[in-house]
């Protein structure tokens, strides 16, 4: 690889070494040219990447992806040209021994310079404006959050195919349902090579039936499987794959595996809603916004997609959205969607601009969906496609009519690629979209901001009647210690790495800021002036706060909302960016929010005023599951001075509300509503365990009547390390209840963290050693020489408990 001003001869760059699938930044990268600290623009540069291929004979040159003006040349004559970095490219070759393959990426700044057209609005979200001109991803064009990283460079593989074999297969239409007990598949195969007479079968999930062919290049089949296990997402069922083989004379065609799943969107009593029902069973579904895990390779590789969506189930998330201001993702980043039972909402690769409508534009836009379709036509896990990322919302916001808020022409072509090869999917006209204003909470999906950005009272999460929140809750999330090259707090290099909104006045640890002190009760200023520890310790645990209290209310039974995906998942680079994991694939306090709010079965506590407080039961398993519910209020947090205990039942894919006040037998008032005196306690905890005889912890929740940081005392607060099997755990108990307690261990971290712990109840955490550069650390074991060293802490502690393990 090698650079050069734009135009000029091949031989005048300096050859780098560049790994293909990769990006030029990666190859700079490795030589010790380029950082993300600081990275250089590239798209003032033509880039070229030169090999040798060898063969003789017909060859079919695949490029899976070219970022972005590409031009293609064997042994100097031009084979390709590509204006998309979202289109594959397939082009016959013949070889004759050696040849020499080019791949010149031409400048992209001076082409967007050259282009010309009035929109009808303009975005400050991206530069420059003439991006919207260009098929090419907005990852590195969004000051105020997103890493000036530019796309270039041939970032999906590059592939030389020599046919072999007497068949040679040319399209295969696979499409799928289930109508909740048989499950159906339709296979429509185009193949190169069949003589007449030919025969062949289809088989899955145990069931095998004829081809038909039509005499010319086509079998076709349609068949019934009996009872079939349906596909779900792993929170209401089991995510069940079914391969899916074919057989055409003696030749054995894999393809791939299919899971049998019926969807359907359910808009609620009064048309206004958007729930997603899987298998006719509506699905609350939550998660988080994508970002690529490689922002400067943009891998496509399973071993990149698979620590990130690992670390997505295992927080409970179900779902994930990939925004328009991304890239499309790989065939892996689907496949491992379908394995773990974790639904996507996939985007156009389209946001904020107002698009040309020129034929070739249209064309393109049409093809990228086309080939998206054709390779995910097979995963369940594909449910949403929708039309973009606030296209409609940034012109209602520039206050243009409503007329002109929509973007017809690009809406028909991509529902009618939707219709022609996955009509099983749910589409969305654009995102957000569905009230008389885009950004409407209350109908049809929204962004949503009020908790947050606007600053609204979390009961504003209730008052706005949120339906369905496809991007919402961000916060400049502080990460556990300090990233790498950024020093902490209000240094410039710490503020530059704080995402905000182009022009705003203000950024998003300003909102962090808010909900400190309405939270805490604190001057988040001065904190950070005179106790620095203590302001990015309160800092780490209120956005996970904020965040569970409304994934709380959300979920609470007589909800009207049914998901909310969290804008965003992981950090982009170092930093207190929006992302509940940190760049290196660490979670954040946030992260152990949600995998709290996210649990399959759930109590949740809400304040209803006057009304008391009640107790919702929520549970997405297929069948009722038996429990014991334990209800304490602590004065000081040491004394309870109320106990309820009472057998429930957690309905199936369902929840319930059950009033503190019918649960006990007399008057207490539970959220100091009439406040007859001073408040006779600071916390109440409502723990499910199993009714059986073991007793095991289901989940719990905490109410704050006066706040939800206590007074810092000495909390009686006890740590062991101990080994069980392979692995450390760290035995954790308290006489006075610990308000976010939290491991500080630079081998180990701690698998769940910043929870509260109540009095008279001992806590198992298991440790995993640490493993930053490679994601969390999932499945890993602890080495014979390490051995846990650090503390615990309580945010009303006085002072950390050491602990320590015994090798």
């Amino acid at each position: 690889m090698s650079l050069l001003p734009p135009g000029a001869p091949g031989d005048q760059g300096e050859p780098l070494a560049a790994t293909v699938p990769g990006t030029a930044a990666q190859a700079l990268r490795a030589a010790g040219r380029w950082s993300l600290e600081a990275p250089s623009a590239l798209h003032d540069t033509d880039s070229l990447f030169l090999t040798r291929l060898y063969g003789h004979g017909p060859r079919v040159l695949r490029f899976h992806g070219l970022a972005t003006l590409a031009e293609v040349r064997l042994d100097g004559e031009c084979i390709l040209t590509s204006d998309s970095m979202h289109l594959a490219h397939e082009v016959p070759v013949t070889l004759n021994g050696e040849a020499e393959l080019a791949i010149r990426f031409h400048a992209l700044h001076p082409a967007l310079a050259a282009k010309k057209g009035r929109a009808r609005w303009r975005t400050k979200l991206a530069e420059p404006a003439a991006l919207r001109f260009v098929r090419t991803t907005l990852l590195g064009h969004m000051p105020g959050w997103c890493p000036p990283v530019h796309a270039v460079g041939p970032y999906r593989p590059v592939e030389l195919v020599e046919d072999s074999g007497p068949l040679r297969v040319l399209a295969a239409d696979l499409r799928s349902g289930y109508d909740g007990r048989d499950g159906r598949l339709s296979l429509r195969l185009t193949v190169e090579g069949a003589a007449a007479g030919t025969t062949g079968t289809v088989e899955v999930a145990g069931t095998a039936v004829p081809l038909a062919f039509d005499g010319i290049d086509a079998f076709h089949a349609d068949l019934t499987v009996p009872g079939v296990a349906p596909w779900w997402p792993h929170s209401h069922g089991e995510p069940a794959l079914h391969a899916v083989t074919a057989r055409i004379g003696t030749t054995d065609i894999e393809l791939g595996r299919v899971g049998f799943r019926s969807l359907a969107v359910d808009r609620g009593p009064d048309g206004r809603g958007f729930a997603l029902l899987v298998n006719g069973v509506r699905v609350f579904c939550r998660g988080g916004c994508w970002t690529p895990p490689d922002i400067v390779g943009l891998s496509s590789d399973r071993a990149v997609y698979e620590p990130a969506l690992r670390q997505m189930r295992e927080a409970g998330a179900n779902m994930v959205r990939v925004g328009g201001t991304m890239l499309y993702e790989g065939d892996a980043f689907f496949e491992l969607c379908d394995e773990l039972g974790i639904l996507v909402w996939q985007d156009a690769m389209l946001a904020n601009f107002d698009y040309p409508t020129d034929p070739a534009f249209l064309e393109s836009v049409r093809a990228e969906i086309a080939q998206l379709l054709d390779r995910t036509q097979a995963s369940p896990s594909l449910a949403v496609l929708c039309g973009g990322s606030e296209m409609e919302q940034q012109a209602a916001m520039l206050g243009l009519p409503r007329a002109s808020r929509t973007q017809p022409a690009l809406e028909a072509v991509w529902t009618a690629e939707a219709a022609a090869r996955r009509p099983d999917l749910v589409l969305v006209p654009n995102s957000p979209s569905g009230g008389a204003l885009p950004f409407i909470a209350n109908a049809g999906v929204s962004h949503y901001y009020g908790v947050g950005a606007y600053l609204r009272p979390l009961d504003d999460a209730r008052r706005a009647d949120v339906r369905f929140a496809s991007e919402c809750l961000a916060f400049a999330n502080v990460p556990e210690g300090d990233p790498l090259g950024v020093p902490a707090l209000h240094h410039p290099r710490w503020k530059e790495r704080v995402p905000r909104d182009p022009g705003a006045s203000w950024d998003f640890e300003d909102v962090r800021d808010q909900y400190l002190e309405d939270l805490y009760r604190v001057d988040p200023r001065r904190l950070r002036t005179e106790d620095p520890d203590r302001y990015r310790r309160l800092s780490r645990a209120v956005t996970g706060e904020v965040m569970q209290a409304v994934f709380d209310e959300w979920r609470r039974a007589g909800s009207s909302c049914a998901g909310g995906l969290v804008w965003q998942w992981r950090d982009l680079w170092p930093g207190a960016g929006w992302g509940v994991v940190a760049a290196d694939g660490t979670p954040k306090p946030a992260w152990h929010a949600l995998q709290r709010a996210f649990r399959p079965q759930r109590v949740i506590l809400t304040d209803e005023g006057v009304n008391g407080l009640a107790v919702h039961l929520v549970n997405d398993g297929a069948r009722p599951v038996d429990a014991l519910l334990r209800l304490t209020a602590w004065r000081d947090g040491a004394v309870p001075v109320l106990r309820v205990e009472r057998p429930v039942t957690l309905p199936a894919r369902g929840a319930v509300a059950l009033p503190m006040a019918e649960l006990s037998d007399r008057f207490f008032d539970a959220t100091y509503a009439y406040r007859f005196g001073p408040c006779p306690h600071d916390a109440v905890t409502a723990q499910l365990v199993s009714a059986d005889g073991g007793g095991e912890p289901i989940d719990e929740s905490h109410h704050f009547p006066g706040g939800r940081l206590l007074p810092r005392a000495d909390l009686g607060l006890t740590a062991v390390a101990e080994r069980r099997g392979g692995d450390w755990v760290l035995r954790l108990a308290t006489r006075r209840f610990a308000c976010s307690v939290h491991v500080e261990d630079e081998r180990f971290h701690a698998e769940e963290s910043w929870f509260h712990l109540p009095p008279g109840v001992e806590r198992t955490v298991r440790l995993r050693p640490c493993a930053r550069a490679g994601g969390i650390g999932i499945g890993l074991g602890a080495s014979d020489g390490e051995t846990p060293d650090g503390e615990v802490h309580a945010l009303n502690a006085l002072a950390p408990v050491r602990y320590r393990g015994n090798a």
